[in-house]
């Protein structure tokens, strides 16, 4: 491989972050794989831009950031080559390819461990359970109608405390939320439709969009999240064939719609015609939450009730309610033509963990311990910039002035933290400097504590004291 090669395009896929994160990402991806070695010269700049179809400045970024990483070297008037790894790299210190491999990863907002090492037990124990009783024949075919039929009463029985009454016709179990919005906007859209959702939303929910060839018109919010007034102006003015909105420790901002303004979210998708797909992954969490947009709408709202956030991301199992029976059979047949099925062995342990009763018990832990670090993480940061609530394990850090998002992550990265940043979450040009802080990435509350004074010395200083470049 020619060491002047500069024909190398990253391959970052549908990352969940900023896109000059993914780039810097598959650069280390391909030095550890040996796409790229020692000495290569990487794409100019603007070439590269071109080549992705991106802007010049993500490029710009990406290379800092790689640099920081201690994975490329600059060289005035030459390019960008990968850098060979030194001695002290190969020893596992300073900022190298090695150490760059172990940052906390906030990138993704997982639920805390649970202190407890006796309901940790319960859950291994639930899972030996069901694999034990599973037959050579169940190992070997597709599961019955009465396995679905046991998985979907789950599901109703889960969902009970949130959306009491719900007949299993209308319940369908799918392979997470992700699965779910892919089974949703394939059954209610088409390539070319638009559909709405918050100015920040879920980047998952934007990738999807983008796969299946959809506008998203981002919609005002506030504190309260969505703002009533400005998506009844957005749904007359776009005719969106959804709605999409996370209305409960909104992600990344954590605001909740309070109960007079999911009434009028309600009011103004019902006037104009609009199905709702309320993401409520994070329902369970507030220990008194107001209803679900199901609960009040239930004709016009597909209400999906993902466990990875409060029971298990491993199990990658979410429950979605459709408004009637039909509607359910439409997503179910757009969920054979996408996913096929939710995992039968994850649906089984799901299933055992809500009957005996470890599902209510992990809850409990994961909010006890969202609180527990939520306090950490009010006695540490400046509380005039975070937005957070009680029970939600991630928050929203607003930058100070001094900070530009990119430059605030480069930095955390640098000091083997990785966040993301606005740009991931937005949905309209408007974007604030601000990233999501994930309080369930580290393992424990004194790594958590570490996570939170890096993060806070960060804010009291500049950026080119900090070692950024500007």
């Amino acid at each position: 491989m020619s060491p002047e090669r500069s024909s190398w395009v990253p391959q970052i896929g549908n990352r969940d972050k900023p896109v000059y994160l993914a780039i810097a990402d598959a650069i280390a991806d391909d030095v550890r794989a040996g796409r790229l070695v020692p000495g290569q010269r990487l794409p100019p700049q603007r070439q590269l831009a071109e080549r992705m179809g991106i802007d010049f400045t993500t490029v710009s970024r990406a290379y800092v950031e790689a640099r920081h990483r201690g994975l490329v070297d600059a060289r005035v008037g030459q390019g960008t080559f990968v850098r060979a790894p030194s001695a002290t790299d190969r020893g596992g210190e300073g900022r190298s390819l090695a150490a760059a491999t172990r940052v906390i990863d906030m990138t993704m907002n997982q639920p805390p461990l649970p202190a407890s090492p006796v309901l940790l037990g319960r859950l291994r124990e639930g899972m030996a359970a069901v694999v034990k009783r599973l037959e050579p024949r169940d190992m070997l075919h597709y599961p019955g109608v009465g396995d679905a039929q046991e998985d979907r009463a789950a599901g109703t029985a889960w969902l009970a405390a949130r959306l009491p009454n719900v007949p299993v016709e209308r319940l369908l179990v799918t392979p997470g939320t992700q699965g779910a919005l892919l089974a949703l906007l394939t059954a209610l859209t088409r390539p070319g439709d638009t559909v709405c959702a918050e100015a920040l939303t879920y980047p998952g929910f934007k990738a999807i969009a983008g796969q299946l060839g959809l506008r998203v018109v981002g919609v005002p919010m506030d504190g309260e999240g969505l703002d009533p007034v400005a998506l009844r102006h957005a749904l007359a003015r776009h005719r969106p064939k959804a709605l999409y909105c996370i209305p409960t420790f909104h992600n990344p901002t954590t605001a909740t719609l309070p109960l007079e303004r999911r009434h009028a979210v309600v009011a103004a998708a019902q006037e104009h015609g609009v199905p709702i797909i309320e993401d409520d992954v994070y329902g369970p969490l507030p220990a008194n939450p107001p209803p679900p947009l199901a609960a009040l709408a239930p004709e016009g709202v597909y209400h999906i009730a993902g466990l990875a956030k409060c029971l298990s991301p491993m199990l990658r199992i979410a429950y979605v309610v459709s408004p009637d029976a039909r509607q359910t059979l439409r997503v179910a047949a757009a969920q054979r033509g996408t996913t096929l099925m939710a995992s039968p062995l994850s649906a089984a342990i799901a299933r055992r963990w809500i009957e005996d009763g470890t599902a209510g018990a992990v809850l409990d832990a994961i909010r006890a311990e969202a609180m527990a670090r939520r306090a950490l993480a009010e006695s540490i940061l400046p509380v005039d910039r975070i937005d957070t609530k009680p029970e939600a394990f991630h928050l929203w850090l607003r930058l100070p002035e001094s900070w530009s998002r990119g430059e605030f992550t480069a930095h955390l990265r640098m000091r083997g933290i990785a966040a993301v940043g606005s740009d991931a979450f937005a949905t309209t040009p408007d974007t604030p400097d601000a990233l999501r802080i994930c309080l369930g990435a580290a393992a424990d509350r004194e790594a958590t504590r570490q996570v939170l004074g890096i993060v806070a010395d960060a804010l009291d200083q500049l950026p080119s004291s900090a070692g950024v470049i500007i």
